[in-house]
């Protein structure tokens, strides 16, 4: 029995049924909304349609805010590209409103690509500015252009036509906007649950993180950009159809405010929380507008300091936004297991004792301050080399040049016959390097399984599109299969399918050695995996490190637990001050003075300890 098979059998075996509590009441709900444009008021049926495409809306904004983490007031201005596009299509040139869809997702995505290439390098409070800024644009774009009719609009557009039977009644029309919600979430709902999906939440734990794995993090932040305005788009195109006429109005920097609001108070990481979001914030303007006049006694957009409060309150007391809270009492279902097809090529390990990394005269320098100072050192295939020293002595930096994080300023760094001094993180993780990380990087919200699998994501192939279209089955199997293998051959099969966040700091280091397994690295590196483990848990970790030596993976360690590093690794590198003060065996090192007096301060006994 290989590796892992025993898990594997297991998950399968236990496999939760198709038709779970869950998808039964999904199921149910779904009848529910088809009856309800037969069964509600017209005016009730415009306003469920109106619901229904600010929701496509949202729920772009929570591909692009709640998992990636980038902000924006903008896209309001998209709606109103695939809007205006498909306006002046139908009307100025007599084309089929099935004609203006394509195009306004042309035209939107080449803006969002141009708009995203130039400001999606910003972060902070920059980015967000950039947003209002571009939506402000487009919005007197919109309104000072003649052929867009100026502020006044566009008139006599057209209806949308299925099958010759044009679509002018609301209750015909709500069920086109079902139908392109629901497609919306299903590719949304696929892309998430693929290898991009979990790449893409990565982002928000850095650019160090996702790169690490191999993530082209800006061109992946671009393309979600670019499909969470195509969202916006297909929004515009119904909205456009829909009322039959288009003015810049409902395009403004202030709806896109709104649809951040939607998307906030109905959880901006969640799929449904954008509907209930764009259900609640919608309806509660329709009876504020009612309400509040006849309250006060006066005209005015009262209803806007409701909603102010509102934000307000959830980001106080449901940071989370309200859908988590409803979640809290559907059922839950477990990750299906998906059967196995092909499994990855394993990465051919080099001989025992061949040169591996060579590190020649590496200096980084940081203004005046040189955290690494003419460094060398060689590590072989097959041992297990130990980088220590005090706090400041230039290990972490040094770790950083090896991994790509930074570049170096001057000497060579070589791995696997190549030079790699100057390549990103990216490039250095293909070529057989994986790592963990000093302060653990792990998605909370997943399970152990979800985040072991992204450390396979160099290995697989399938792009976003694919993902979104679910063509990515085989890959996302074997990257289970794997993912399982790995989870048992470190002790955390059990635990499979719990959360990451619930892990004790502890598991969650281990569970970080796991997902770089996935990646079938040459070269590990661990930096400080000892941190927060018991006494047993270290000794499970030497045990399980050793094990992985012998099975052919060759590990640089950064660790401060002496007792630890002396009695597992095969060589030591002893930095301070950024320059390499010593390197020898673990007894060479006991008994060099240098090492006692610079680095420990006091005599090293045998067992290791100091």
């Amino acid at each position: 029995m290989f590796p892992g098979e025993r898990m594997i059998r297991q998950a399968i075996a236990t496999n939760p049924p198709r038709f779970t509590p869950r998808v039964l009441l999904g199921a149910g709900l779904a009848l529910l909304v088809l009856a309800l444009p037969l069964l509600l008021p017209l005016f009730k049926v415009t306003v469920m349609t109106n619901i229904m495409i600010f929701a496509i809306v949202a729920i772009g904004l929570v591909l692009l805010t709640g998992v990636v983490g980038l902000t924006s007031f903008g896209h309001a201005a998209f709606m109103g590209v695939g809007a205006y596009t498909t306006a002046v299509l139908t009307t100025h040139y007599h084309l089929s409103p099935w004609l203006g869809l394509p195009a306004g997702l042309l035209v939107t995505g080449l803006i969002a690509w141009f708009l995203g290439v130039v400001t999606l390098r910003m972060s902070g409070h920059y980015l967000p500015l950039a947003t209002i800024a571009w939506g402000m644009s487009l919005f007197y774009t919109f309104g000072n252009t003649p052929a867009l009719g100026g502020f006044t609009g566009l008139t006599d557009i057209p209806p949308v036509t299925v099958l010759g039977t044009a679509l002018t009644s609301p209750r015909q029309y709500a069920y086109l906007s079902l139908l392109c919600l629901v497609v919306v979430m299903l590719l949304t709902a696929f892309l998430l649950q693929s290898r991009v999906g979990r790449a893409l939440r990565a982002l928000r734990g850095g650019p160090v993180v996702a790169e690490a794995f191999g993530v082209n993090n800006f061109r992946m932040k671009v393309e979600v950009f670019m499909i969470s305005a195509m969202y916006a788009s297909l929004a515009g195109w119904l909205y456009a159809h829909s009322q039959r006429f288009v003015n810049p109005t409902p395009f403004s920097v202030h709806e896109g405010i709104n649809y951040l609001f939607m998307a906030v108070v109905g959880g901006i990481n969640y799929i449904l929380g954008a509907v209930f979001g764009a259900a609640l914030i919608t309806q509660l303007r329709e009876w504020l507008q009612d309400l509040l006049p006849k309250l006060l006694h006066a005209q005015g957009s009262f209803e806007i300091i409701v909603f102010g409060i509102l934000v307000i309150l959830t980001l106080q007391f449901a940071r989370r936004g309200l859908w988590p809270l409803i979640e809290r009492f559907l059922p839950q279902d477990r990750l299906r297991i998906l059967p196995q097809q092909s499994a990855f090529p394993e990465r051919a390990k080099p001989a025992p004792g061949t040169p591996l990394l060579s590190v020649r005269s590496a200096l980084k320098q940081f203004g005046g301050l040189k955290a690494v100072n003419d460094v060398s050192f060689d590590l072989n295939a097959g041992e297990i080399l130990g980088l220590i020293g005090p706090n400041g002595a230039g290990k972490s930096t040094m770790f950083n040049l090896i991994t790509g994080v930074n570049p170096a300023t001057s000497g060579q760094i070589t791995f696997a016959g190549q030079e790699i001094g100057k390549a990103g993180a990216g490039a250095i993780h293909r070529l057989g390097l994986a790592r963990t990380f000093q302060h653990v990087h792990l998605l909370p919200d997943l399970t152990l399984l979800e985040n072991t699998m992204l450390g396979g994501y160099a290995r697989a192939k399938a792009g976003m599109v694919q993902s979104m279209l679910h063509l990515e089955r085989a890959e996302e199997a074997a990257l289970q299969h794997e993912a399982l293998r790995q989870l048992e051959r470190v002790g955390l099969a059990a635990q499979a399918f719990e959360l990451a966040g619930n892990l004790a700091l502890g598991q969650q280091r281990i569970l970080e050695v796991a997902r770089a397994l996935v990646a079938d690295p040459t070269l590990l590196l661990l930096d400080e995996p000892a941190a927060g483990l018991r006494y047993g848990e270290k000794q499970e970790l030497s045990a399980l490190l050793k094990r992985l030596r012998d099975e052919g993976v060759t590990i640089l360690i950064v660790e401060h637990d002496m007792d630890l590093v002396m009695n597992l690794v095969d060589r030591l590198v002893v930095m301070n001050y950024g320059q390499k003060l010593a390197e020898g065996t673990p007894a060479e090192i006991r008994q060099n003075g240098a090492v006692r007096e610079a680095y420990l301060g006091v005599d090293m006994t045998e067992d290791g300890a100091a």
